[in-house]
């Protein structure tokens, strides 16, 4: 971990950069990327100014965004200005600001704020994941009737449809409920905080969850690939985490389903 870092500096930056979500301007001007795929300008105006501070704080770190992808460099900021968006434009208030560094081989620090509660969730490699000032413990390890299991259904990618509703279906029948908060980067930090206990989306990009990881990591919560492999950092994935018994079932279930 670079112990040169001003960490607290950057915690704060993301805490300003989260007020923007509070900018009716900002917020109603929207456009489509693609089908159900909105951006705003809050999206595009946090990208920016993230990019800009964390030029002057760590002037040799790469940087990589939703919005702004960039080169890929091997140690990098991954951003996602704004996960949630949709739940942003219909005033769904479950939206937060994810920022990762990722040293080339790891994410070593991740930060993840909801500005509409003021949930923040920070995290160092081996020091431990926080919420909101408080040490996270090891997520627990329920009976998977006790668990309440999020999934990504992929707005975006509704040619996995089938696939993903018919793992959904066999996850709601053995756990307790499902729940959709559609912020993948809260619901993966949610799992390690223990207000969820498990989580699966068919594709997902390093930006939704570079810095939850970080949090799984520190709180010994098991994650991969749909086919089992590491999670890397350069491109989109397959992603299921849980806790061990969760994990296991939802790992069993997807490979009933799943085909490549």
């Amino acid at each position: 971990m670079m112990t040169d870092m001003n960490y607290k500096a950057i915690i704060n930056l993301v805490k300003e950069a989260g007020q923007f979500v509070f900018d009716e301007e900002l917020k109603n001007s929207v456009n489509m990327k693609g089908a159900s795929d909105y951006v705003t300008a809050v999206d595009l105006k946090i990208s920016h100014f993230i990019k800009e501070n964390l030029k002057v704080l760590t002037p040799d770190i790469g940087f990589m965004s939703e919005e702004e992808e960039g080169e890929i460099t091997k140690k990098r900021w991954i951003l996602d200005p704004i996960d949630g968006t949709t739940n942003l434009v219909y005033n769904y208030n479950f939206s937060s600001v994810s920022l990762a560094y990722f040293d080339g081989e790891k994410v070593d620090f991740g930060v993840i704020f909801n500005p509409f509660n003021n949930d923040l969730f920070v995290a160092k490699r081996g020091e431990g994941a926080y919420l909101n000032g408080k040490r996270l413990g090891k997520a627990e390890n329920r009976d998977l009737s006790q668990c309440l299991i999020e999934f990504g259904a992929g707005s975006t990618k509704k040619q996995f449809k089938e696939e993903n509703f018919s793992i959904a279906k066999d996850v709601f029948q053995n756990c307790l409920d499902i729940r959709r908060v559609c912020s993948t980067a809260l619901a993966i930090a949610y799992v390690a905080a223990g207000k969820l206990n498990g989580y699966f989306e068919r594709v997902i990009k390093p930006w939704d969850y570079a810095a939850a990881t970080l949090m799984l990591d520190e709180c010994g919560v098991k994650y991969s690939d749909w086919n089992g492999d590491a999670i890397q950092f350069e491109h989109q994935t397959s992603f299921v985490c849980g806790t061990d018994k969760a994990f296991s079932f939802l790992v069993e279930t997807i490979n009933k389903h799943h085909k490549d």
